[in-house]
């Protein structure tokens, strides 16, 4: 005998409670274009100043570029959590001593030019909470 499945569903959060999530989690992915493909990569990050610095196993492009980060909580087991995603122009912190920082208090999985260090100016903020739901 097997029960239905539960019902769920998606309840979207304020900006103000998803850059909470966002500041409470250290773990997500960077997601940008490189060569016409879309590009997803582990990344760990901190939010400062209204910005999010993302440290990331990618080489690092010349210039400005557009950039998505995501981060969430999902429990499989129940289907139940959150997820957060930031969406923005990026641009490589260049500045030795910056980087430095960031590297310093950023776990990185790789080293040298393949280990970025990238700054989002976020232009979007969005935040949804996975839940139960309610028969209708």
């Amino acid at each position: 005998m097997s029960t239905a499945p539960a019902t769920l569903r998606m309840v979207e959060v304020s900006v103000a409670e998803a850059l909470w999530l966002l500041e409470g989690a250290v773990l997500g992915r960077l997601i940008f274009v490189q060569r016409d493909l879309t590009v997803v990569r582990p990344a760990r990050h901190v939010w400062e100043f209204g910005r999010l610095v993302v440290r990331t196993p990618v080489q690092a492009a010349a210039g400005r570029l557009a950039a998505t980060y995501h981060v969430d909580e999902v429990r499989a087991a129940t289907g139940t959590g959150w997820t957060v995603t930031v969406t923005g122009p990026a641009e490589v912190i260049t500045d030795p001593n910056e980087a430095a920082h960031y590297r310093r208090t950023l776990a990185g999985w790789s080293h040298g030019p393949h280990d970025a260090v990238i700054r989002i100016h976020p232009q979007t903020v969005s935040g949804f909470r996975l839940a139960p739901g309610t028969e209708d």
